[in-house]
């Protein structure tokens, strides 16, 4: 043991027993009782391996693919069964593979790298991790039955309407796809609150290690680019269930409107994709080359201008659907223009390698074929970032050809990187370098391979999503070629999986530093993360104090035991990394996992027209939320605690300074995107029109509106002071409490009064969703603000069953705090409802 130092957070030695009660709180619950965890390594580990699983899957497929392909006129799939193979394939690399390991590997890193205990929700990400997993395989297993989607991955309307689609094909993309992207949003809340609010103390913005700042990136761009792709398969969906035809052009729709919400979400998924790569290959270059990275703010600075630019890049795929040329040139420079803050990175890679004295291990060979394949893939991105060559290569297999090397290439590679890199955090154990080397040399040349050849392919005119080709083109060679090669990368892939199980089975043992990295992560860890949360003061700790590894197990840093006697966490500033309180996490549960299958029930079963089951799973949902969330908000047994010798914290805190305060903004955050994208699609059809509203349509008389809008404000006038109450320091007493249930019950009926009112003033203007695409548009906003009025219906019941129980106090307000803010959110949508409809006509008159 160490000598204690007298700059240290906590004495040495420390009491006997407490580093048992450590072991004790954190103990993972074994047998049946594990699919209780949500300790966030647990569920990490769960979602690094079920995102696994998918990319084998979805490589079989791809496989499928290749054997039909490899010659000409081949029959070994039909043309139907081809269409929903192809369309599986791309579903589920990009949305049960792609998306979900990169917050996978997050979950798993971030708490160990950021120097914290856990994540700030661990429910919440045990909820993510089960709806994803229940449902991807509920969506995947769809193709046995022969119900999968067949309509592409990118699923265009009008070939995926009901008239030819009419089948279940397409609703279990739409559906599936939907609560999946709900489960990456989830994700994306916790990993954007816990790299702000649980990082070690000490541990500024400008010590924050590269990958943190890229899923921070990330995590925004999740929220604000989900929210489009929800919006555009619930307008498909209402489309095909009621016949509300938004995207059907001889009633006013548009199919060019899927195109903009689909690719408003689909671009900047690439680099959702890319970013998290680059964060963790900069995370790794500097410890196989054993020297700092260079130009860390400027990759810091590059990560930002990339999540920028990619939300200015979606029209790049439809530079042949017809859109202005003012507009795809725009477009046009905006997709060359992400190429320079690309570009730094790899110099800046490059760079690093140059100075330090770099090591030939199984992950520098994966960082250098990364490099290596995706700035090839970046110049046949720029090449198509060119409107005349663009027109010529769009949807043939040069285009396939570009996307799988920026995918397998900015992704794949960085992603086995990583899996031999962080691989002895599991159990300590480094996999063969011996067979690494076979690994990497099948799967580089193995993918080079299969995909170079499309790019003549492409030139030479194949287009895409074809299932079999006449000899006479001249394609068959190098279509053998691609198949000969897609083989010998997936025998790469199977030798690393066969490698990994084995590393996996050897005896658990401590994984030290083997590679002498600098960041946190590579400290002693156990089931409670590390012993005690380390100070930092610097960029690299672990470089520039030889000791920290030493003084952490020992206990002589922050919060070394358990304070309260439960899980805890230190919550620090934002950006200085102040310690601010406590946090109680909450501990392991069955309502996650039953939330999940309620969730993943729900939409499969609707899908099939099991609608009574259906229903019955998204009671057992919403009650498992409930339940959650009444355990979750419990007042402090103690309001303070003793963190380290001279500081102590407040225990868990309440509004704005609090975690779950901006949880809940950000959730608001998605919620009011998702509504924009509605919105977006009302103001698009409507200029679309000659005359707005529609022959045939009219707007509601002025008394409706203005008596919703008055409602509103009355509802969120009553919640606010009663919330106002309830923040007050002295306890509530019992005649309060009745004023307070009094006004939640009267809020609550100014909700549902407002909705009722702007309900019956779009009755008596004849509203028909079904006649016109402008219509149906009025109605899909009408239909949000009544999901929201649905919602605080269950909010209310839910307040006013904590005001009868006595829990509506002061220390235990944080579920009013939060469920104000969305009452307060949806207000503000009513009333702007409200505006855009009464007011975008005479705006276009």
């Amino acid at each position: 043991m160490t000598a204690a130092r007298d700059d240290l957070p906590s004495s040495l030695p420390r009491p006997a027993g407490e580093l048992e009660q450590l072991e004790r709180i954190w103990r993972t619950p074994r047998g049946l009782a594990f699919l209780t965890t949500v300790n966030n390594t647990n569920i990490g580990l769960l979602y690094i391996g079920t995102a696994l699983l998918f990319f084998i899957l979805a490589g079989i497929l791809g496989l499928m693919i290749r054997a039909q392909l490899a010659v000409p006129e081949n029959a070994l799939l039909s043309a139907g069964t081809y269409n929903q193979v192809f369309t599986m394939h791309g579903t589920v690399m990009m949305f049960l593979f792609a998306i979900p390991v990169v917050e996978a590997i997050a979950v798993f890193l971030l708490p160990g790298m950021l120097g914290a205990r856990d994540l700030p929700f661990p429910r919440l990400s045990a909820y993510a991790f089960w709806a994803y997993a229940v449902g991807g395989i509920g969506f995947f297993l769809s193709l046995f039955a022969g119900l999968a989607p067949d309509g592409g991955w990118f699923m265009y309307p009008p070939l995926t309407g009901k008239e030819y689609s009419p089948g279940l094909n397409a609703d279990f993309w739409l559906l599936g796809i939907g609560f999946i992207e709900i489960s990456a949003i989830a994700g994306a809340i916790e990993l954007i609150v816990g790299i702000l609010f649980t990082r070690a103390p000490g541990m500024t913005l400008g010590r924050m290690p590269v990958y943190a700042w890229a899923m921070l990136v990330v995590g925004v761009m999740i929220v604000f680019a989900f929210p489009a792709v929800i919006a555009g398969t619930t307008l498909l969906e209402l489309e095909r269930a009621y016949d509300w035809p938004f995207f059907i052009p001889g009633r006013g729709g548009d199919p060019l409107l899927w195109q903009h919400l689909f690719w408003f979400f689909g671009h900047p998924e690439v680099y959702i994709i890319f970013l998290p790569a680059a964060g963790m290959v900069s995370t790794m270059i500097p410890a196989l080359a054993g020297t700092p990275l260079v130009g860390h703010r400027s990759i810091v600075a590059a990560l930002v201008a990339v999540g920028f630019f990619s939300f200015a890049l979606w029209a790049h795929h439809m530079f042949t659907a017809g859109l202005g040329l003012l507009e795809t040139s725009l477009v046009s420079a905006a997709s060359m223009a992400v190429a320079i803050p690309t570009g730094v990175q790899v110099f800046a890679w490059i760079a690093t390698l140059w100075r330090g004295q770099v090591r030939i291990n199984a992950p520098t060979l994966f960082l250098l074929g990364f490099m290596f394949i995706f700035v090839l893939g970046g110049l046949t991105g720029v090449m198509v970032a060119v409107l005349p060559f663009d027109w010529q290569v769009h949807d043939t297999y040069f285009i396939v050809a570009h996307l799988h090397y920026v995918l397998i290439g900015g992704m794949v590679f960085p992603m086995f990187a990583a899996l031999y890199y962080w691989m002895p955090l599991v159990n300590g154990n480094r996999m063969s370098e011996r067979v690494a080397r076979w690994v990497f040399g099948l799967m580089f040349g193995g993918m080079n391979m299969a995909f170079f050849p499309m790019h003549i392919t492409g030139l030479l005119g194949m287009p895409r999503r074809v299932y079999t080709y006449s000899p006479e083109m001249g394609w068959d060679l190098l279509n053998m070629l691609s198949s000969v090669g897609a083989f010998i990368l997936a025998l790469g892939v199977l030798l690393f999986m066969v490698d990994a199980v084995r590393t996996l089975r050897l005896p658990e043992r401590e994984h030290g530093n083997p590679w002498r990295a600098s960041t946190l992560e590579w400290l002693p860890a156990d089931e409670y993360a590390t012993r005690s949360i380390p100070q930092v003061a610097s960029r690299e700790p672990l470089w520039d104090h030889p000791q920290l590894a030493r003084e952490v197990a020992d206990g002589a840093h922050w919060l070394p035991g358990s304070a309260t006697g439960r899980r805890e966490t230190i919550v620090t500033s934002p950006v200085r990394a102040r310690p601010l309180y406590l946090q109680v996490l909450p501990g392991d549960s069955w309502w996650p996992f039953a939330a999940a299958v309620g969730t993943a029930g729900f939409f499969l079963l609707l899908t099939i027209k099991l609608t009574l089951v259906a229903w019955a799973c998204g009671i057992v949902a919403v009650a498992s939320v409930l339940a959650w969330m009444w355990q979750s908000d419990r007042p402090p047994a103690q309001r303070t605690a003793k963190v380290a010798d001279d500081v102590v914290l407040p225990v868990g805190v309440t509004g704005p300074a609090s975690h779950s305060w901006w949880g809940t903004v950000i959730m608001l955050v998605v919620d009011g995107t998702i509504f924009a994208s509605f919105l977006f699609a009302h103001i698009h059809i409507s200029m679309r029109l000659e005359v707005c509203p529609p022959p045939g349509s009219r707007l509601p008389a002025p008394l409706w509106p203005l008596l919703s809008c008055g409602l509103l404000l009355a509802g969120s006038l009553l919640i606010e002071w009663t919330r106002r109450t309830a923040v007050a320091g002295a306890p509530v007493r019992m005649g309060e409490q009745g004023w307070q249930r009094l006004a939640i019950a009267l809020a609550l009926a100014c909700m549902l009064g407002a909705f009722a009112a702007d309900l019956r003033g779009q009755v008596l203007a004849g509203l028909d969703p079904t006649a016109h695409a402008w219509g149906a548009t009025v109605a899909a906003m009408l239909a949000y603000q009544g999901l929201h009025a649905v919602l605080l219906f269950i909010l209310a019941c839910y307040l006013l069953a904590r005001s009868w129980t006595g829990r509506l106090t002061p220390p235990g307000r944080a579920t009013l705090d939060n469920c104000a803010l969305v009452w307060h959110y949806a207000t503000l949508q009513g009333l702007c409802i409200e505006a855009v409809v009464r007011w975008l006509p005479q705006l276009m008159g």
